[in-house]
């Protein structure tokens, strides 16, 4: 089964400064919260114009710490996007505070942020939008909204290492942006992490005792934290990613307008916002055939996923919010007409056409 991504093929490409990072590692004996963290933690806020940058074990702790940095507690509300990962929402629930959803835009499938202010309450503290697909959400809007009324962002970028609006860095909007370094996103370690980035120096102190148990050190706990430390082998992984990411990203955008230019009329493309540099962390088309494309491509040896079959609101685990099917249409369409094709920097081109050519056939049988 051809993959979605083969994370192997860019092992091998940096395979020696790889080990170079980790016998350097092993051999110092140093494996938490050291040099190749905070050298980590400099570049990647020098990367996106931060003052502060602070590593963390997941992309969903980057999300739940920042929010409870920032103050965003019980009974606050937070709006965010039915259409992504579960972790967004759960980390809303991890401080006490209630997700609030809006509906997403179509097109990018980000949320709309035209429907965001009817959704604005008394409550109604934070705005987490996430760059969904590795497409910039429309940032300017929503920091319009957030002015407005006083409203922390917190970005969910766990998808957007490297996207841009206008020339400025998805995660450099806000008053954080969250990123995850699983393995398969476009900046990706060798097991879990995550990084928040963010120009409130009083939060990103926070963050650094909640990540050390509620402690900046020396055995005194100041409050109630948890163990969330970017262990050092990933960091060292990261560092060496970390100078090619661009690279890669420039990459990514040449396996999609491959796709774009073989299956453009057939189905629906990603589209890029005016201003927006999209970095397909996904290359995800639409289609009401999705069903038998998929099926279809199965059946000739091409991997192909759903992100997302079953839209937040509807998930069993948040049954207790009462939504129903049908209150928000668009990200309910978008869930079952969505279909992610193979996507990462090494993808080759006529993999690319083979898998477009078993689409272009499925539809015209």
């Amino acid at each position: 089964m051809k993959p979605m991504i083969d994370l192997k093929k860019q092992y091998l490409s940096i395979k020696d400064e790889i080990f170079e990072a980790l016998n350097e590692i092993l051999e110092s004996s140093q494996y938490v919260l050291g040099k190749n963290v905070l050298e980590l933690e400099k570049r990647i806020m020098a990367y996106h114009g931060a003052s502060n940058a602070v590593g963390v074990a997941s992309g969903t702790d980057a999300l739940h710490l920042a929010l409870k940095a920032l103050g965003i507690g019980e009974g606050d509300e937070v709006i965010t996007t039915p259409f992504t990962f579960f972790a967004t929402v759960e980390a809303i629930l991890y401080v006490g505070a209630k997700p609030v959803f809006v509906d997403i835009d179509g097109e990018t499938y980000n949320i709309d942020a035209a429907r965001i202010e009817e959704k604005i309450t008394d409550k109604t503290r934070a705005i987490v939008p996430v760059h969904m697909f590795g497409h910039p959400a429309d940032m300017e809007r929503i920091i319009e909204i957030a002015k407005k009324y006083n409203l922390r962002i917190v970005e969910d970028c766990a998808q957007s290492f490297g996207a841009s609006l206008k020339g400025q860095k998805t995660g450099s909007f806000g008053d954080a942006g969250c990123f995850s370094f699983y393995p398969s996103k476009n900046l990706g370690a060798y097991g879990d992490g995550g990084m928040i980035v963010l120009n409130n120096m009083a939060a990103a102190e926070e963050i650094k005792k909640l990540r050390n148990h509620g402690s900046a050190g020396g055995y005194r706990h100041e409050s109630l934290g948890y163990n969330s430390r970017l262990d050092e082998i990933q960091a060292g992984v990261l560092l060496v990613k970390l100078k090619r990411i661009d690279e890669y990203n420039r990459m990514r955008r040449g396996k999609a307008s491959a796709y774009c230019g073989l299956l453009s009329g057939t189905v629906d493309c990603p589209i890029e916002m005016p201003g927006a540099y999209h970095v397909y962390h996904q290359y995800t088309i639409r289609s009401p055939k999705r069903d038998a494309i998929q099926q279809r491509l199965k059946e000739k040896g091409i991997s192909s996923v759903v992100y997302y079959p079953i839209p937040l609101h509807l998930q069993e685990a948040l049954n207790f919010m009462g939504h129903k099917k049908g209150t928000f249409p668009e990200a309910e369409k978008a869930a079952l007409e969505v279909l992610s094709l193979p996507m990462y920097p090494e993808l080759q081109e006529s993999d690319i056409q083979e898998t477009a050519a078993v689409i272009l056939q499925c539809l015209k049988g």
